[in-house]
């Protein structure tokens, strides 16, 4: 039998040389990567060891976010609820981040920088391409809350700290638009909520994981032993599990069989350590979130579950009631931190307030209350911080936006037929909209950028519903479910 050589010629031979050195070059750089990171941890130096793996991570990033644009959304989605693992900075939380400049270096910081590059230049492409981008009434509302914090951050006492804010905010509002132009159909609304419940997957496996190994990941506030899971604070994690909760709750009789089980385990989870952050806002949200979905569902079944459940939380987790029985006592300014009571916020509020005195039109510029205050303190009311910060134009923003949540919601139940996946997509942003704004009131959620993207990516996907034709009035459901484009 005849037997046939390959024979290298010299012009496959100039066309293997920059592979392989690029192949060469990328082992050479990981090598040296691995061996900074591994002195620097040997050392006890973080920063040395997280920033070499962050550098190496975002090339690959970019890399993906040039080529496949859409899967690069999808991975940001999945991983973000895990970025502050490697924090370089401590927690903000409802306080003064004295760390401004080290903030600006840490892997979330960065990762917001990449996103808002890729997206814009995407978003110029898009544009470019087809002349026109796919928009909604909530779409523009967001961009006007993220040009006042641009505007406000640029006459600030100190403009590199809130300008810092800005960028943060500015995420979001690229994070809604961008999903709005990747949403044009159902399937496509699947694939994103996927992505989203993927980093719910993660964020609750580390904490089950180091759960069992004896070492919770925790933070001790005053009192209280509070789980914060993947997130540098109990509250961010607190917050996140319930937009999750909700929107899952919601979404949950649509599933196949397979994915039933695999989400009830997910919202059992979420649920136990929704109770162990102790975070009151985020249970109170979760309480009235959940309480929209069984209404709009028609389930009294669920209605009673949630008191059930309610109720042996309390009763399993004695700290969630004393949690709630501190709004009931009193606390002087620059009291115990474990005292953060209604009594202290009200007072706090009437602090702060005139500090927007200064430049009633644009504020003191997002970030900056904590730093103008002997509390060090943020206001603990988004709709104050919002007239304090970004003065009456970006409150006007603000509210725009909330009423344009609302209205999303509620044009997406309209369309969405009856039965339908897409009516669990619309029923689980109502209910985290309505969440959203009542827990607004007294605390910072617009501050926790990292539940944001995921609260907005629900958003997205209601405004992807709310495009669909409204159903005829025959009562039959249109087969199709795609937005054209």
């Amino acid at each position: 039998m005849e037997q046939h050589t390959q024979q290298v010629t010299p012009l496959m031979t100039k066309r293997l040389a920059p592979t392989r050195l690029l192949t060469g070059g990328a082992a050479l750089a990981a090598a040296v990567v691995a061996v900074v990171a591994g002195v620097s941890m040997a050392a006890g130096d973080r920063k040395g060891m997280v920033l070499p793996l962050a550098a190496v991570a975002g090339v690959a990033v970019a890399v993906l976010a040039l080529t496949r644009f859409s899967g690069y959304v999808l991975l940001m989605l999945a991983v973000r609820s895990c970025v502050d693992l490697f924090k370089l900075t401590g927690p903000s939380a409802g306080q003064a981040d004295s760390a401004g400049a080290a903030r600006a270096v840490d892997p979330s910081t960065l990762l917001a920088v990449l996103f808002l590059l890729a997206a814009g230049l995407w978003l110029a492409a898009q544009l470019s391409r087809h002349g026109r981008l796919r928009g909604s009434p909530l779409g523009w509302a967001m961009l006007l809350v993220g040009a006042s914090s641009v505007v406000s951050a640029l006459g600030a006492t100190r403009p590199a700290n809130s300008l810092l804010e800005a960028l943060r905010i500015l995420t979001v509002v690229a994070m809604f638009v961008v999903l709005e132009q990747l949403m044009p159909d159902t399937a496509a609304v699947r694939r994103v909520l996927l992505a989203c419940y993927v980093s719910l997957v993660l964020a609750l496996g580390y904490t089950v994981v180091l759960s069992l190994l004896g070492s919770p990941p925790a933070e001790v506030k005053g009192d209280f032993t509070r789980i914060s899971g993947t997130f540098s604070q109990s509250t961010t994690f607190g917050r996140y599990l319930m937009f999750m909760v909700i929107f899952g709750f919601a979404v949950y009789r649509f599933l196949g069989r397979r994915l039933r089980v695999t989400l009830g385990v997910l919202l059992g989870l979420s649920l136990l350590f929704l109770l162990l952050t102790n975070t009151r806002s985020a249970l109170l949200g979760a309480a009235i979130g959940l309480a929209v979905v069984a209404v709009l569902h028609r389930s009294k079944r669920m209605l009673v579950t949630l008191c059930v459940v309610a109720v042996a939380g309390v009763a399993l987790v004695p700290a969630v009631g004393e949690r709630f029985a501190q709004l009931g006592t009193s606390r002087s300014v620059g009291g115990d931190p474990t005292g953060n009571t209604l009594a202290w916020r009200i007072g706090y509020w009437t602090e702060i307030v005139t500090l927007a005195d200064r430049n009633p039109a644009t504020g003191i510029g997002p970030n900056m209350t904590q730093r103008e205050t002997d509390e060090a303190k943020k206001p603990h009311n988004d709709f104050l911080r919002a007239y304090v910060e970004t003065g009456l134009l970006g409150l006007g923003a603000y509210l725009m936006m909330l009423f344009a949540f609302l209205h999303t919601a509620h044009r997406a139940l309209r369309r969405a037929p009856p039965g339908s996946f897409e009516r669990g997509v619309a029923v689980g942003f109502a209910g985290c909209a309505i969440a959203f704004v009542a827990i607004s009131a007294a605390s910072n959620v617009i501050s926790n950028v990292v539940t944001l993207w995921y609260f907005v990516a629900f958003a997205a996907a209601a405004s992807a519903i709310a495009r669909h034709p409204a159903p005829n009035l025959a009562g039959e459901q249109p087969r199709s479910t795609s937005v054209p484009v």
